[in-house]
């Protein structure tokens, strides 16, 4: 199998899961002023949709440092979108999460089971 096709998207983006990420952290920016054991399994699940989608490809171990810079900054913004939303729109991060994280789930199980040709 060749190094192209084992990612899921050309050039090896997963854009579904870094939306899921900026809307997670989002929600984590949003919830930022309580402590709580829902905050943390939020910041849980957060950190584990920001490492783990890497892990899905056949990827060089020498990415995992980019991968995971990227990553952190979206994280960032996602945190500094939601503390700034805080208010009226404080529920417009989950609101959009839970069709995102779907779109993300169903993208990943057809990208991994889709069926490859025999040569």
């Amino acid at each position: 199998m060749d190094h192209e096709s084992t990612n899921t998207y050309p050039g090896g983006t997963t854009v579904d899961t870094t939306i899921v990420l900026f809307l997670l952290a989002a929600e984590i920016g949003v919830s930022a002023v309580s402590v709580s054991i829902e905050m943390l399994l939020l910041t849980v699940t957060t950190l584990m949709v920001m490492v783990l989608p890497f892990f899905l490809h056949a990827w060089e171990p020498g990415r995992f440092l980019r991968w995971l810079g990227v990553r952190s900054l979206v994280l960032l913004a996602g945190v500094a979108a939601g503390y700034s939303l805080q208010g009226p729109l404080e529920y417009l991060p989950m609101t959009l999460l839970i069709p995102a994280a779907m779109v993300s789930c169903y993208l990943q199980f057809y990208f991994i089971l889709r069926p490859h040709p025999a040569k």
